[in-house]
């Protein structure tokens, strides 16, 4: 009607005009719908088993899905996501959907395992059909705006009524049945959590009902809807409903419809309809003539209608006043956008009491989908972040394999397991296995889930292709076949060669060992071939010592006798009455004799002592020549200071079995300021 008219009806009240999927009026974002509801609906659990069912339906009525609630697969699995975390409180975005569906947070459908019921090249397929419609020009305009809140809707911040007008004609059927479902769903969400009461609170009106509300198809919309009707008034909440063909109408909804505003009706069903509706309605008061009814209705003129209020006896006709309003139809898009252009103007500059514009969902931080045939493990997060620090993963290759050595000639046969991560990159050579670092981790600690609450680096396109792995496992085969040895070294003494990874000191002190395990072996059996002629020395000089001793007593006894003898001659000498006589000579004589048995002791002691002195000569000969030969027998090359011989093997291109080759992903903590540390190290 004009810049004057439109300026006082915005003084009047606040309106707007959205278009949701459309950037002619003002944009909405649906983000809001996926999120977790209020605690009102959580607690309820057939209103949060409802609304995942609606949700789920407009969804994959969105995809282009047929699903059934109990019979499809799509509709199950996507339900059970939503209800689940929901229950948990937790959101669930369009990319965090798209990731749960690849890898649901759940081992099992009921009692089914989760892939014999729904198996993972078939949910990549569902993914895929999200990730496309996430995809498509069009659909960012979906997600950007204001959120779909409808205590907002209803009034500002200032707390002015306000008027919200969905504008949906631009969108395909299955567009307005998905928006209309999150819709109803927001309103009956916000319903719950309202004090009861008697007077209007809100109105919710929607023209042209048909489709959305039919009397036997279940469309993602008629539930929500039907929990409005039934339940609405208590809360405060007003519903209005309008079309031109009543026999489109679920019986259920028009029983609970308090009054109607019957037009002018066109065919037999839709006034049979409405005619059995009005007795039902009628059933427990008098005077219902449904002949009489059925005249009155076929008489209305224009703008002349029939009113039927619950609280009233009967039904009553009224005609509308006239106005100065000059209908010119629907408002084209052109129309709504010069319309909303001011408001769209005020709304980007932030003015008070509005709420700005959602941002886009960011699906590039989300955990990317990717085909079943990729597999995808994440490294475990250790140690704690600093304060401020969020984690982030990035995407590495891992290789793991098995390299067997095998030298018969050096008398080695070794396997050991090589794990490597190589960085991945866009471009031809994608991942490059000379800059693989080896990894301190094995295969076995590996994850299946990430960490709650992380975001993800953007993943190159090769990584993303389960024929790229394939490659590059056969890459990582060629690279161990031509750069991965094992390094032995080898004892020329002993002809001893040290063990897989064992160092050098460690060898030495092996082989140092065993030398002196051979020496003492060795000694022990010349010791025992020496034994017996050792023993007969040993006894020998055993013999010769034991003469010694007995020559040296007798010696010693022949000296005191010659010495006793000697002196008692020269005392009888001396003190006898008779200065020489026979008996003093024969004393003399025997004294002389003595001494000489006494000098013939002492030589035969002296011979004795070089007898002894001979054998033992022998056996210390003997002893050294026993020695000699155990030298002889050890080598005498010393294993501390031998210098050892290296011997380096490869592997043959047979021996190289390729375990793994999978994406993982590695956790880092990144600062406010954008440093990365290693949270896996």
């Amino acid at each position: 009607q004009g810049p004057e008219r439109i300026a006082k009806l915005r003084a009047s009240a606040d309106f707007a005009i959205y278009t949701p999927g459309s950037s002619a009026g003002l944009p909405v974002s649906i983000l809001k719908s996926f999120a977790s509801p209020g605690e009102a609906v959580r607690e309820d659990e057939e209103a949060l088993r409802e609304r995942a069912a609606t949700t789920t339906t407009g969804l994959l009525a969105l995809l282009g899905i047929e699903a059934d609630p109990v019979k499809s697969r799509e509709h199950i699995l996507v339900a059970t996501i939503l209800g689940g975390a929901w229950s948990r409180g937790e959101d669930v975005d369009l990319p965090g959907l798209l990731s749960r569906i690849q890898a649901p947070p759940f081992s099992k459908i009921g009692v089914i395992d989760l892939e014999a019921f729904f198996p993972s090249k078939e949910r990549f397929a569902l993914a895929m059909k999200l990730n496309n419609l996430l995809a498509a020009p069009g659909f960012s305009v979906w997600l950007a705006g204001e959120p779909l809140e409808v205590g907002s809707l209803l009034r500002t911040a200032q707390g002015k009524p306000r008027v919200s007008i969905f504008s949906i004609a631009h969108l395909s059927d299955a567009e307005r049945m998905f928006f209309v479902t999150l819709l109803l769903n927001e309103v009956v969400g916000w319903m719950r959590g309202q004090p009861g009461t008697t007077s209007l609170r809100a109105l919710l009106y929607m023209d042209e009902i048909a489709g959305y509300f039919p009397p036997v198809a279940t469309p993602p919309a008629k539930a929500p809807l039907l929990t409005l009707l039934k339940q609405a008034r208590a809360f405060g909440v007003g519903i209005v409903l309008a079309t031109q063909n009543p026999v489109d109408l679920d019986y259920k909804g028009l029983s609970n419809c308090g009054t109607w505003f019957l037009g002018r009706l066109q065919t037999e069903r839709d006034k049979a309809r409405v005619l059995e509706g009005l007795e039902g309605a009628a059933a427990g008061a008098k005077g219902f003539d449904r002949g009489r009814m059925e005249k009155t209705l076929a008489g209305l003129g224009s703008r002349v209608f029939l009113m039927n209020n619950v609280h009233e006896d009967a039904p009553e006709v009224f005609e509308t006043r006239w106005s100065l309003c000059y209908l010119r139809g629907p408002l084209t898009r052109a129309q709504i956008k010069t319309l909303m252009d001011p408001a769209r103007k005020e709304r980007d500059a932030g003015r008070p009491g509005q709420t700005p514009p959602a941002a886009p969902a960011s699906a590039a931080a989300a955990r990317p989908v990717l085909a079943p045939d990729v597999a995808q493990h994440f490294v475990p997060v250790r140690g704690s972040a600093s304060p401020g620090a969020a984690l982030l993963y990035r995407p590495a290759i891992l290789g793991s394999a098995e390299v067997h050595f095998d030298d018969r000639k050096a008398g080695v046969s070794s396997s050991e397991e090589v794990v490597l991560l190589a960085p991945v990159a866009g471009g031809p050579e994608a991942v490059r296995w000379e800059e693989a670092k080896e990894a301190r981790l094995s295969v076995s600690d590996l994850e299946k889930e990430p960490a709650a609450g992380a975001v993800f680096e953007d993943l190159p396109s090769a990584a993303a292709r389960g024929k790229s792995y394939e490659a590059w496992g056969r890459d990582l085969a060629a690279f161990l076949y031509r750069n991965r040895t094992l390094l032995v070294l080898r004892s020329p003494s002993s002809k001893e060669i040290s063990r897989p990874l064992e160092s050098e000191a460690d060898f030495r002190a092996r082989l140092q060992q065993a030398w002196r395990e051979r020496r003492d072996e060795a000694a022990g059996k010349l010791r025992q071939k020496y034994a017996a002629r050792l023993a007969s020395l040993e006894s020998r000089l055993s013999a010769a010592e034991q003469r010694v001793d007995r020559e040296k007593q007798e010696t010693t006894f022949a000296g005191v006798q010659t010495a006793i003898s000697v002196g008692a001659a020269v005392l009888g000498a001396f003190l006898g009455r008779k200065a020489i006589s026979a008996t003093t000579i024969g004393r003399a004589t025997t004294a002389a004799r003595g001494a000489g048995r006494t000098a013939q002791q002492a030589g035969d002691v002296a011979r004795a002592k070089e007898t002894a002195g001979a054998i033992r000569q022998q056996i210390a000969d003997l002893e050294g020549e026993l020695q000699s030969e155990i030298d002889e027998s050890v080598s005498a090359a010393d294993p501390v200071t031998e210098k050892l011989e290296p011997i380096t093997l490869r592997p043959k291109k047979t021996d190289i079995a390729v375990r793994l080759t999978a994406l993982v992903w590695l956790p880092h903590w990144k600062d406010e300021n954008g440093n990365l540390v290693a949270a896996w190290e």
